[in-house]
């Protein structure tokens, strides 16, 4: 559930933790803030590990880490937690999605993993190969109040991968109403249209735009 922007709750101000040590995540966070006037500090930058992601949804591991991330660095930190859910797997990978990369984060493998599953259940068909990004933002302050926002985006998954933008299950992934991957579109474009930006649209109306 998204939580509205709170008079209770402290301001953002100018300069924000990204909770992630995913460049491919920070990179798009920082161009989301970028025109609200906000800079971002990873929290690589600032020595922070990130805990153990043993949230049972995406909206509990965001949480997790925004909150260690925030009380940690003294300031306001924002995390993402997301992933792929496949229809003909019951939602998986979802939460496990990087770790379907195993310890070297090769997607490439995730890609397999997934498309060999699929393949064994018969999903060969574009009405048996639906599926959907999902990402949780969690904005948290070094007071412990924090906020929620989700966004999805539905697609349908092609085999074998295609282009080379994006990252994580991107050259899988064609988002409903588009015939390119999210590997293949335009980074402008994937970035008005995908899950992330979504949550992220949801976060601005309640904390930047005010």
């Amino acid at each position: 559930m998204n939580a509205p922007a709170s008079a209770r709750l402290p301001t953002l101000g100018e300069r924000l933790v990204v909770a992630s040590h995913n460049p491919g995540k920070v990179r798009e966070i920082a161009e989301l803030v970028r025109p609200f006037g906000v800079s971002v500090v990873t929290a690589g930058e600032l020595g922070l590990d990130e805990p153990e992601e043993t949230g049972s949804t995406f909206e509990e591991n965001a949480t997790l880490k925004a909150v260690a991330a925030a009380g940690a660095g003294g300031r306001p930190a924002l995390a993402d937690d997301s992933g792929l859910a496949v229809d003909a797997l019951g939602g998986a990978p979802g939460v496990y999605s990087a770790r379907w990369a195993g310890p070297d984060k090769d997607f490439a493998i995730a890609m397999r993993l997934v498309e060999d599953r699929l393949q064994a259940l018969g999903a060969t068909t574009p009405d048996r190969r639906t599926a959907r990004f999902v990402a949780a933002l969690c904005l948290a302050f070094p007071d412990g109040s924090s906020e929620l926002y989700r966004g999805e985006v539905e697609g349908t998954l092609v085999w074998p991968p295609r282009g080379t933008g994006g990252f994580g299950y991107d050259p899988m992934f064609v988002p409903n109403g588009h015939d390119q991957t999210f590997g293949e579109l335009p980074a402008k474009v994937k970035a008005g249209i995908s899950h992330r930006a979504r949550a992220f649209a949801r976060f601005a109306e309640a904390r930047l735009n005010g």
